[in-house]
Formats: C-alpha cells, structure tokens, sequence
C-alpha cells in the first residue's frame, strides 16, 4: 500500500511539473522587422515603447497606442487628437518587454519622468546598422514626420502604414 501511495505522489507530482512547465513563457526573437521606423535603436526585440513625454504605450507587434481615455486604457492604431502635433521621431521612446506595461503605469511614470524632453536618441529611420536595412528600402517613413495626426494618415508614416514609412513592411 505505501508503494501505491509513493508511486501516486510521484506520478501526481510530475504531472503537476509539467502543468507548471506548460506555463513558463519565454520570449525570445527578433522583431526588428515589426518595429517602426520612428522606433529607437540598438533592439532586437521590442514588444513596447512608452513615451514618457506623452504617457503612452505603443505595441510594437499590434501597431497600437495605448493611452488612458475616459478612464480607460484604451488600445488605437492612432494617437489621440491631443497629441496631433507629438513627433514620435524626436520623443524618448523606452523599450519595454513586459507583458501589459500599463498596469504598472505608476513604475514607468516614475523611472522615466527624466527622460520626459529628450531628443538625443537615435531612431531606425536614421540608423545605418545593417539590422535596420528593410527600413531604408521602404524610403525611411519621413511621411508626416511621425507626428500624431496631420495629413489624414493618423501619425503613420505614408499612407496609414501604422508607423512603417511607406507601406513596405
């Protein structure tokens, strides 16, 4: 009988092992592709940007900002009217690879309040690392200059292309 018990517990503990295994979520790749041009160099991978000049998020494999709208974080393809004229270029933008970012939005607030003004960092529209060279062959995503609205493409680049230059990603 203990051998049946010991054997149960066993079999019931690397079942449990596993399940929890099953859970365990690595990300690892590239998405350098995925990012847009007005997006900050030296990643491989970036799954957000917060804007700490605007307190937004932008996802980079959706091509969706997320910013809080009537009390709700909302998810768009576009900036809010009350960032028509943010250039997206020259904002600080902080990789961020954490799942759901703006649940935590007091953390980011709070550690990159002092980037909030810079514009010092380098963007892969003006990068000329061989990482980025798919961004040079669709004409750099000079579009609207990456602000928030203007021209009807809705802060996009060319076209609407959810911030890819002109539409070659």
């Amino acid at each position: 009988m203990k051998k049946l018990a010991f054997t149960a517990a066993i079999i019931l503990s690397c079942l449990t092992f596993k399940m929890a295994g099953a859970q365990i979520h690595f990300r690892v790749g590239v998405n350098i592709g995925l990012q847009p041009a007005w997006g900050p160099v030296g990643y491989d991978h970036a799954d957000y940007y917060y804007l700490p000049d605007i307190g937004v998020y932008y996802d980079v494999p959706a091509h969706q900002y997320i910013y809080f709208e009537n009390n709700v974080w909302v998810h768009r393809a576009y900036l809010p009217v009350r960032y028509r004229n943010y250039d997206l270029y020259h904002g600080y933008k902080a990789v961020i690879n954490e799942r759901n970012p703006w649940e935590r939005h007091n953390v980011y607030r709070t550690r990159y309040a002092g980037y909030s003004g810079r514009h010092d960092q380098g963007v892969i529209r003006d990068s000329r690392d061989n990482r980025y060279r798919n961004h040079w062959n669709s004409g750099g995503g000079n579009g609207n200059r990456g602000r928030g609205h203007g021209n009807g493409n809705r802060g996009h680049g060319n076209g609407g292309d959810r911030g890819h230059g002109n539409g070659g990603h």
